[in-house]
């Protein structure tokens, strides 16, 4: 928990991370940096397609309507809070020539998204209208 509080605090103090052992090959940091934002990019569709499951489908339950929304843009928000506490575990790692992290966010990510993607799908082919 001590750990994931100083990283909370190094999202918005980069300039600590790069104090931190030596400068890794700068392809290594462009590329953690552009594996943030691909994350970002998930984070923003899935948050999109929350948005997408309450405004479009007006006519689905409301209990289905809400529980998907809100499971897609729970996503979304833990994925974008996700992306950045990647991004300094592995600029520090890179830094100090340790391995990088791992990670079960990923797998977690995955599942929720194809529980809401089976859920839809029975709604789809059931035909629940509210």
């Amino acid at each position: 928990m001590i750990d994931f509080v100083r990283n909370v605090r190094l999202w918005f103090t980069p300039e600590e991370v790069r104090q931190e052992g030596r400068t890794p090959d700068y392809r290594f940091s462009l590329a953690n940096e552009r594996t943030f934002l691909a994350w970002l990019r998930t984070a923003l569709a899935l948050i999109g397609g929350g948005f997408a499951v309450d405004q479009f489908l007006p006519d689905l339950r409301w209990a289905w309507r809400i529980g998907l929304a809100l499971a897609l843009l729970a996503a979304g928000v833990l994925c974008s809070l996700r992306a950045v506490d990647h991004w300094v575990r592995c600029e520090r790692a890179m830094r100090r020539g340790e391995d990088l992290p791992a990670s079960r966010f990923p797998a977690l990510l995955g599942v929720v998204v194809a529980v809401v993607a089976v859920a839809m799908v029975i709604v789809v082919l059931a035909g629940w209208a509210g």
